[in-house]
């Protein structure tokens, strides 16, 4: 962890570091006597010499949660929002599409599936916002349905809005499957081809 003291963060850097270095080799010159009476201006030389070479300082880059660690955190918010669905009442029909929306969720949110930057972020926004926001807007504009008249049922909108997320979260599915088929061709391929190499001769 880089100190926030500038005397001891300069001595810690590599600067100081090569600089100290190149001093050394100028004192060990003096005591040899290469460096003669002017060694105080040959020390100082060497240091400011490789101080001037040393690469420059460098920040530690970033860490972030890698896709395992994004995924564990999207599941324990996907059982949170699990709890919440459970306590809403929805209409039977918009009831059966989220179902079919929660299964297709939980298996791609098992391990080993998802990686792809692009899939996790479609799978965290749908998890995080896109399905509470559907069904507690659903929520709300139901109750006012009751006290007014004429508007569009607000299930239609629910119903068509866990349509399209289950179009959305099946596109991901299809592009595992795709790519679970091309590496399965792959292996055989390679499995094959191995085979054959080894295959002797026919007389």
């Amino acid at each position: 962890m880089a100190t926030s003291n500038p005397v001891l963060r300069y001595l810690e850097s590599r600067k100081n570091l090569t600089g100290s270095a190149c001093g050394v080799v100028g004192l060990a010159l003096t005591f040899t006597g290469a460096a003669g009476s002017l060694w105080p201006v040959v020390v100082v030389g060497l240091y400011g010499a490789g101080a001037l070479i040393a690469p420059p300082e460098r920040p530690p880059a970033p860490e972030f949660p890698d896709a395992a660690e994004q995924l564990d955190a999207l599941r324990a918010d996907f059982t949170t929002l699990r709890g919440y669905l459970a306590e809403v009442e929805l209409p039977p029909a918009a009831a059966g599409r989220l179902t079919e929306l929660d299964s297709l969720v939980e298996a791609l949110l098992a391990p080993g599936w998802v990686s792809d930057p692009e899939h996790l972020h479609v799978l965290a926004r749908a998890v995080r916002q896109d399905m509470p926001e559907a069904v507690d807007t659903f929520v709300r504009t139901r109750w006012w349905s009751r006290v007014t008249s004429g508007s569009e049922p607000p299930e239609r909108h629910l119903e068509r809005q866990l349509t399209a997320l289950h179009a959305e979260m099946s596109q991901i599915a299809a592009a595992l499957q795709d790519a679970e088929e091309i590496r399965q061709r792959t292996h055989t391929a390679y499995v094959e081809g191995r085979v054959q190499k080894h295959r002797p001769p026919k007389p």
